[in-house]
C-alpha cells in the first residue's frame, strides 16, 4: 500500500476511535434529544454549509435511517453547487440568510435542528442556532473545538456555534483539516472531517433508534419510523407507506 494511503487510512481510523471514546457522553445526549422529538411527533431539521452538508444530507431519506429527518436547504449554501464556488462561502457570511430561512419552515417549539459546521465560526451557523433556541428550538450543534481556540469568530457577537447549543459534538478536528503532509506540497490534505462527522451523525441516529426500539420491545410505544431500501423487495412500498404516515413531519414529499 501506498505510504500515503495508510497514513490516510491510520488517521481517520484513530479520529474515529478517539471521538467513539470521548464523545460517548455527548453522543448518547444527543440521542436522547433525538429520541424525545420522534417520541413526540416533533420534526428534526438538519444543516450544514458547504461541505458541512454532506452529513447533514447523509441522514435524511436514507435506508436504515428515521424518517421525520429533513433537511434544511438553502441554495447557494448548502453543499458546493453554485457558480463560483467561492459563492456559497460569501453566502455564509450573509447575516439575516439564517433567520429568514428558519421562518420559511413550519419549525416551532420542541423541534430539533442538528448544526454542522467544521469551525463553528460563521455567521450563518451561529445565527441559525442562535434564533433557533430563541424559537424554542433543541439545537445539537457538530462541530470541532479545537477552532474557537485558535480562530477568530466572524459573527459580530464573537460567539460560536458551540455558545448555542443544547449538546455539542466535537468532531476534534484539527484546525486546516489536513490529516497528511508531504516535502513537495506547501499544505496539509487528506481531511477527514467528512468521515468523522458523518459517522457521529450516524452514531447518534443509531443510538436514538435503540432508545426507540427499546421502548416498542417493551410495548410502550409503536416501532420507530425507519426506512428500508428500495433495492430490496417490497422497499419502495414500505417506504410510501412511512412517508404517509409521517406526511406533517416530513417537508421532502409533495
Amino acid at each position: 500500500m501506498n505510504d500515503l494511503v495508510g497514513r490516510y487510512f491510520d488517521a481517520a481510523i484513530a479520529h474515529l476511535q478517539r471521538v467513539r471514546e470521548e464523545e460517548a457522553d455527548t453522543i448518547e445526549a444527543a440521542a436522547a434529544l433525538l429520541a424525545e422529538a420522534m417520541a413526540d411527533g416533533r420534526r428534526v431539521f438538519t444543516f450544514g454549509a458547504g461541505h458541512s452538508a454532506l452529513p447533514a444530507q447523509d441522514v435524511v431519506y436514507r435506508a436504515g435511517g428515521l424518517v421525520p429527518m429533513n433537511l434544511l436547504n438553502v441554495p447557494g449554501v448548502t453543499g458546493v453547487t453554485v457558480m463560483p464556488a467561492p459563492l456559497s462561502s460569501a453566502l455564509e457570511r450573509v447575516s439575516g440568510l439564517a433567520t429568514a430561512t428558519l421562518d420559511l419552515t413550519p419549525a416551532t417549539t420542541g423541534d430539533l435542528l442538528f448544526v454542522i459546521s467544521l469551525s463553528g465560526r460563521q455567521v450563518m451557523p451561529v445565527e441559525l442556532a442562535r434564533y433557533a433556541r430563541d424559537r424554542g428550538l433543541k439545537v445539537i450543534g457538530v462541530t470541532s473545538l479545537a477552532y474557537p481556540a485558535e480562530v477568530a469568530s466572524a459573527h459580530p457577537s464573537g460567539t460560536y456555534l458551540k455558545d448555542h447549543c443544547d449538546v455539542v459534538l466535537d468532531s476534534k478536528i484539527a484546525v486546516g483539516d489536513g490529516e497528511l503532509t508531504h516535502p513537495g506540497a506547501e499544505t496539509t490534505f487528506g481531511p477527514v472531517s467528512t468521515i468523522v462527522t458523518s459517522a457521529l451523525m450516524q452514531a447518534v441516529v443509531a443510538s436514538a433508534v435503540g432508545r426507540l426500539a427499546d421502548r416498542a420491545a417493551a410495548g410502550d410505544a409503536p416501532a420507530p419510523p425507519l426506512f428500508r431500501s428500495g433495492n430490496v423487495p417490497g422497499g419502495t412500498e414500505w417506504n410510501a407507506r412511512q412517508m404517509a404516515d409521517n406526511t406533517d413531519r416530513v417537508l421532502y414529499t409533495y
